[in-house]
C-alpha cells in the first residue's frame, strides 16, 4: 500500500505547472503592449515635421537657350511638333493634371485670353502626363480652345526640367512644376515663368507678349 501512495505524490507536482504558465502570460502580454505605444508615438511626431508646401527647383533653361524641340499627340489625336510652329510665338505650359482646381483656372484663363495671344501671333500649348483621353474629356468639358499635348513617358517635361522632386506634408514624390515657357519665332526661349500661381498667370504672360 506504501508503494501505491508513493507514485501518486509527483502528481501533485504537475499541479503547480499551469500556475507557472499562467504567471507568465501577463509579462508576454506587458512586452506587447511597449511597440504599439511607440508606434501611436511616432504617429502624433510625423506632423511635427511636415512640410507646409511644395519646395521645387527651377528649370535648367533659361532665356535665350534653344527650346528643346518635341513631338506629342494632342487631345484630337493628332501629332504636333515645336517646329509646326516657327514663326510664331509659342506658350508652352507645364500643368500637373487634369480636372483639378488649379490646373482647371489655369486652363480657362488661357482658354480666355485667346484674342490676346491672337494679336500676337502666339500659339498656347498645355502640358501634362495625362492620356490623351483624359485631355479631350477636359477640353470637352471647358470649351478650351487651345491644343493639350499628352507627355504620357514624362521625356519631354524631364527635357524643360519641369519634372521634379516636390514635398508636401512630409510626403516626398515626383511631379509636374505648374511652369510656363515663351518660345519665340525663332525657337529660342523669351521666357520662363517657374512655380506659376495660376490666378493673372494668363494675363500677365499676354502683357509681357505685348512689351
Amino acid at each position: 500500500m506504501a508503494k501505491k501512495k508513493a507514485k501518486k505524490a509527483p502528481a501533485k507536482k504537475a499541479t503547480k505547472k499551469p500556475a507557472k504558465k499562467a504567471a507568465k502570460k501577463p509579462a508576454s502580454k506587458a512586452k506587447a503592449r511597449k511597440p504599439a505605444a511607440k508606434k501611436s508615438a511616432s504617429k502624433k511626431a510625423a506632423p511635427k515635421g511636415a512640410d507646409s508646401g511644395f519646395h521645387p527647383t527651377h528649370s535648367h533653361l533659361k532665356e535665350g537657350s534653344a527650346a528643346p524641340s518635341f513631338t506629342l499627340m494632342t487631345d484630337e489625336g493628332k501629332m504636333v511638333s515645336l517646329s509646326d510652329f516657327v514663326g510664331k510665338n509659342v506658350v508652352l505650359y507645364f500643368y500637373p493634371k487634369d480636372m483639378t482646381p488649379g490646373c482647371t483656372i489655369e486652363a480657362c484663363d488661357f482658354r480666355d485670353a485667346r484674342e490676346s495671344f491672337e494679336r500676337f501671333n502666339t500659339v498656347v500649348l498645355g502640358v501634362s502626363k495625362d492620356s490623351v483621353e483624359s485631355h479631350r474629356k477636359f477640353k470637352e468639358k471647358y470649351h478650351l480652345n487651345f491644343p493639350l499635348l499628352s507627355d504620357e513617358d514624362g521625356k519631354v517635361c524631364e527635357a524643360y526640367g519641369v519634372w521634379q522632386q516636390k514635398q508636401f506634408m512630409g510626403r516626398e514624390f515626383m511631379g509636374i512644376v505648374r511652369t510656363t515657357f515663351i518660345i519665340g519665332p525663332n525657337g529660342k526661349i523669351k521666357r520662363v515663368y517657374p512655380e506659376v500661381h495660376v490666378n493673372g498667370h494668363s494675363a500677365q504672360v499676354a502683357q509681357d507678349l505685348a512689351a
